[in-house]
C-alpha cells in the first residue's frame, strides 16, 4: 500500500500534536552541512553532524523512548533559531533542553558551557574551573567530545590553553566556520 505524501505529512503531525512521540526529528540544512536535530516533549534532545538515521533513531530511542518520528513540524522552533544563528540574527538561543540520561558532571559542564558568551572562546580549563573541579580539564574535553546538542550548548567556543583549536566532533573546519561566523576568529 502506497501513502500519499500528503496523507504522511497529516499523519506525522497529527502524532505530533496528540502527544504520541516520544522524539520527533529532521534533517536540516545549515552552512556547517547538514544537521540531525531532534526534540522531545521536554526539549531540545540533539543536533548531530552525523545524518545517519539508523544510528540517531537508536540513540534517541535510547535517550527518550521508541516513539521516535520524522516530524519537521516537531523542530519548528529549532529550525527557526538556527536559521537566525546563521544569518547572523541570533546570538543566543531561547530553547528548553532536554538533557535527561546524561551524569550530573556532564550537565554541570553542558550548563556552564551554555554561559560562554557569543563571540568569545575559553579553555577546557576554565570549564573544569567554572565547575568547581579545576583538575578536570580532559573530562571537560570528553563532555565537549560527546555534546549532543552542538551549536546550541556552543562547544566550538572551547579552545586549548594555549588558544589553539583541539578537537571537534564535527570536524575542525565547522569549528573554525561556526567561530568565524560568531567573530571569535
Amino acid at each position: 500500500m502506497t501513502v500519499s505524501p500528503d496523507l504522511d505529512r497529516r499523519f506525522r503531525d497529527a502524532a505530533g500534536l496528540l502527544g504520541l512521540l516520544d522524539v520527533g526529528f529532521d534533517v536540516v540544512e545549515s552552512p556547517v552541512g547538514e544537521l540531525f536535530v531532534a526534540v522531545s516533549d521536554r526539549g531540545l534532545t540533539a543536533i548531530s553532524f552525523d545524518t545517519g538515521l539508523d544510528r540517531q533513531l537508536e540513540r534517541m530511542a535510547r535517550i527518550a523512548g521508541p516513539r521516535v518520528l520524522r516530524s519537521p513540524r516537531s523542530i519548528d522552533a529549532t529550525r527557526r533559531e538556527l536559521d537566525e544563528y546563521f544569518a547572523g540574527n541570533r546570538r543566543v538561543f531561547d530553547l528548553s533542553l532536554d538533557l535527561r540520561a546524561l551524569a550530573p558532571f556532564t550537565v554541570d559542564v553542558l550548563r556552564e558551557l551554555a554561559r560562554v558568551p557569543y563571540g568569545e572562546t575559553t579553555t577546557y580549563g576554565e570549564l573544569a574551573s567554572r565547575v568547581g573541579r579545576p583538575r578536570a580539564a580532559r573530562a571537560v574535553g570528553t563532555v565537549m567530545n560527546r555534546n549532543r546538542i552542538p551549536i546550541v550548548l556552543p562547544c566550538h567556543r572551547v579552545v586549548g590553553s594555549t588558544g589553539d583549536l583541539v578537537g571537534y566532533a564535527g570536524g575542525l573546519d565547522r569549528k573554525v566556520a561556526l567561530l568565524e561566523l560568531e567573530g571569535a576568529r
